[in-house]
């Protein structure tokens, strides 16, 4: 399949086209680790099978229901083999990566975690990769223990070293900080955990939208990931879990479709993927999402990358041109975001200001506030991008930052 050229320092028009959102509206739009525009193909497809093939899947003998259904798992296979998991049954299609990740806590940490077991997290998590981790320790009085990132916001494989002990059960970290932007040695990081038979997490949100992901070569236990990141719907997400780990797991959820056979003195449970599939899915979300990603192949994840990281040098040499603008964190390897405050305005003047200007940023604290503490600050304002940004993006926000500040002098 011929991919398309990306040049980080042009608007991407055949891109842009395929987003109506960006095509008919002049929006500068900064915030996909959010939630990521959706173009025309994820469009057209959830109209499409709404319009002329819906149907409940893997119940109707009909044939309506059959094509929903070889939809629905062909979605499946597309997910396999974006993220190269070694076989369909590891993949489990959820609401979103936190209920993915509430899912390994209940049926692994819950299940099999004891009094005085550890769980290691990074200072930078999202709190859905924090709270369920908590709600775990309470349950069984197992401890979470934190590998602290350093100034420059690094999380290294030695501070995860230092943590582990014969305690250590579970370490659960993510791929890229949704807050500064970190890539974290998550390869290094499992290896390390494999080789003391801890199970292993990553919350892979923000690295699936920008670079390629192999789970095999992660060598993890567990991958999440998000639909509406990956330009995809929401209200649909990705588990990919170990077959050995999820086969011996309890369930997650009870109903339909994860059942086997039913009395009432006895209910055994199907295999997997349906094992942890209970009642009627979202269909059309499953299927829209393996069109994203289909789409996503066309384009070239290598390139994806390529762009992102280009795009990530020229946005920082663009902001950092700025009087009284500070980038937070200078990691090693930086994915997607970048994360600044802006002199001493507060960062939900700075994005309502910005908004004015039809300039869409995140600011807060980005479900990330262990992140924000660890920096003394409360919240930033956060610029990060998606395959349709390019550098006039960024020059646009300079542009939009600099009347901000006039603004502001003039109060």
């Amino acid at each position: 399949m011929e991919h398309i050229k990306l040049n980080p320092k042009t608007i991407f028009k055949n891109i842009i086209a395929d987003f109506p959102i960006l095509k008919n509206n002049n929006l500068t739009y900064l915030d996909s680790a959010a939630s990521a525009q959706k173009p025309y193909q994820v469009i057209n497809c959830i109209k499409d099978i709404y319009s002329n093939s819906y149907a409940n899947v893997h119940r109707g003998v009909y044939s309506l229901s059959q094509v929903a259904t070889d939809q629905y798992e062909d979605s499946r296979e597309v997910v396999k083999s974006f993220i190269n998991a070694k076989k369909l049954s590891e993949i489990i299609f959820v609401r979103g990566a936190t209920e993915a990740i509430n899912l390994v806590a209940e049926i692994i940490g819950v299940a099999s975690l004891n009094e005085g077991d550890e769980i290691i997290l990074s200072r930078l998590e999202h709190h859905s990769n924090i709270v369920p981790w908590q709600i775990v320790c309470k349950k069984t009085g197992a401890i979470i223990k934190v590998a602290e990132a350093d100034d420059n916001g690094n999380i290294s494989l030695e501070t995860i070293k230092e943590l582990i002990n014969k305690n250590t059960k579970i370490i659960s970290i993510t791929h890229i900080s949704n807050a500064i932007g970190t890539v974290v040695p998550v390869k290094e990081i499992c290896k390390e955990a494999k080789k003391q038979g801890i199970i292993t997490l990553i919350d892979g949100c923000q690295a699936v939208p920008q670079m390629p992901v192999d789970v095999q070569d992660i060598g993890c236990d567990f991958y999440v990931f998000s639909g509406h990141k990956t330009y995809g719907p929401s209200g649909v997400g990705v588990l990919y879990g170990r077959e050995e780990l999820l086969s011996e797991a309890p369930p997650y959820q009870s109903g339909g479709d994860m059942i086997d056979k039913v009395s009432f003195a006895k209910t055994t449970y199907a295999d997997l993927p349906s094992k942890y599939e209970a009642g009627t899915p979202n269909i059309v979300g499953v299927i829209g999402l393996g069109e994203a990603l289909k789409w996503m192949n066309s384009i070239g994840m290598d390139q994806i990358y390529d762009h992102s990281q280009n795009l990530l040098d020229e946005g920082i040499k663009v902001l950092s041109g700025l009087e009284g603008l500070k980038i937070i964190g200078n990691p090693y390897n930086r994915g997607g975001v970048i994360s600044f405050i802006y002199k001493d305005f507060h960062a939900h003047d700075v994005g309502t200001l910005l908004n004015t200007y039809n300039i869409a940023i995140r600011t807060g604290h980005h479900c990330a506030q262990p992140t924000m503490e660890r920096y003394k600050l409360s919240t930033t304002a956060r610029a990060s991008i998606g395959i349709y940004n390019s550098i006039k993006d960024f020059e646009v926000l300079a542009d939009g930052l600099l009347k901000v500040n006039k603004i502001f002098n003039k109060v």
